[in-house]
């Protein structure tokens, strides 16, 4: 659907993803499973894909785009108003380099998108047409662009947004030109430049059972009544933390029931900054949750994210105020969310392995009728130390953190897990680390037991 972010300058890398991860605490401090996303999915019979940009294709971006990924989008390059600027004059270089790229990674390519009511060039937007002329220029668009990667992209997003969020049809050139039938028209025209391609149909706010998914289910089913070519629905899931849908699964699978596939297409999921390892903790649940929907339906086919890495992500720009939407963070390190993408896909997630020599100890160093203040002091003894750490316990009087200095901590329900910041996660042999944290409580405050992993 969206725009993923151009013209932004790439923050300087650090090598190996795998340190970086280690140094940034909380958000990072389990390492992936060794097998990337993409063998996961394939365990599974799924897709893992991402939108990417084609001129990023280098670089540490490259390398995880080809390393995790099975499936890629073109974020922009094959929407129209990018393919065909002014009338009868054509730009596929960024396009033509993704499915290159692809190939060479053996990915297949998702085309993104023919028929839409947004990014069109002017020519077309701004021009008077006669049904038989827009309806003319629509078959000869996707002829052309369908055409011109026949064999070569596994699935096309064929129609985009046809609604709106009560379940009416969005007034757009195409509806206000056509009719409704543009949508069937659409779908035969792609079938008949490449047979083979798998045709969808692509809606955001579809992800749970409402007005909008009701509409789109009504659509695929008369369609599909009617013998026009329709293989699956998009649910783009560009979701708000907290705002997951609780019927996302029986969504999916009331459209499996019809017969077609289903494809999570645009998936991510913002938060309002400035980011919190809590916030970041939910958002590591909640991208599991979406994927492990899509793995519990056999014919959702997987899961693609709009952009894999917050310099990439369109969320900024389009809502102020709000980011840190994607699995990685801006320097390419993997976020909580990419481990709640392995654990859904069967993977594991290992914190690494503490030093018998280290220990934690929690202590509450003051406390009056509604709050306290504790403390937990890492130790290591001689011949032993630690890069980073992580410190967990569980609250048993419902006392609840408020305030963390020195560790960055997470709390869900009575469980907390407190782990270094960027600049303290070295405990030297025979060494110590402290941090603390201001809690309230209510009733009694009882000392619970620690675990440094």
């Amino acid at each position: 659907m969206r725009s993923l972010r151009t013209g932004l300058p790439l923050t300087s890398l650090l090598t190996g993803i795998a340190a970086l991860a280690a140094l940034l605490g909380a958000a990072t401090t389990a390492h992936a499973a060794d097998p990337p996303l993409r063998d996961l999915a394939a365990a599974k019979g799924k897709a893992i894909g991402t939108a990417v940009t084609g001129s990023k294709l280098t670089g540490t971006y490259g390398e995880i785009a080809g390393r995790e990924f099975n499936w890629l989008t073109p974020g922009n390059a094959m929407k129209w108003g990018s393919v065909e600027p002014t009338r009868g004059n054509f730009n596929w270089t960024e396009a033509d380099q993704i499915v290159d790229f692809a190939e060479a990674h053996d990915q297949d390519v998702r085309g993104h998108t023919l028929v839409w009511h947004s990014q069109n060039p002017s020519w077309l937007d701004n021009g008077t047409w006669t049904s038989a002329q827009l309806s003319q220029l629509m078959n000869d668009h996707i002829a052309l662009e369908v055409g011109r990667y026949k064999g070569r992209l596994a699935a096309w997003d064929v129609v985009n947004e046809p609604f709106n969020e009560d379940g009416t049809y969005r007034q757009t050139l195409w509806y206000n030109g056509l009719g409704a039938d543009y949508i069937a028209q659409a779908l035969t025209a792609a079938r008949a430049a490449d047979p083979a391609a798998k045709l969808y149909i692509n809606d955001y706010n579809v992800e749970g059972v409402n007005a909008k998914s009701t509409a789109l289910y009504n659509l695929v089913r008369d369609l599909k009544a009617r013998g026009v070519p329709v293989d699956g629905v998009g649910l783009q899931a560009h979701l708000i933390l907290g705002q997951v849908p609780s019927t996302l699964q029986q969504n999916i699978q009331r459209f499996a029931d019809l017969g077609v596939d289903v494809a999570i297409t645009e998936l991510d999921i913002r938060m309002q900054m400035p980011s919190t390892e809590a916030k970041l903790a939910q958002q590591r649940t909640e991208y599991e949750t979406v994927v492990k929907a899509c793995v519990a339906v056999s014919r959702c086919t997987g899961v693609t994210v709009w952009g894999f890495t917050d310099s990439d992500s369109w969320i900024p720009d389009t809502f102020p105020g709000q980011g840190a939407a994607t699995p990685y963070d801006e320097n390419y390190a993997p976020k909580p969310a990419y481990y709640g993408i392995v654990t859904a896909l069967g993977g594991t997630v290992t914190e690494p392995p503490v030093p018998d020599g280290c220990t934690a100890a929690y202590s509450v160093a003051n406390q009056w009728n509604t709050g306290f203040t504790g403390n937990v002091t890492i130790r290591c003894a001689a011949g032993s130390s630690l890069s980073s750490w992580r410190v967990n316990w569980t609250f048993g009087a419902g006392q609840q953190i408020s305030q963390a200095w020195n560790a960055t901590c997470a709390q869900t329900g009575t469980t907390v897990s407190c782990a270094n910041t960027s600049w303290n996660g070295g405990v030297p042999s025979g060494g110590s680390a402290t941090f603390g944290f201001n809690a309230t409580w209510n009733g009694s405050n009882p000392v619970p037991t620690v675990t440094l992993g």
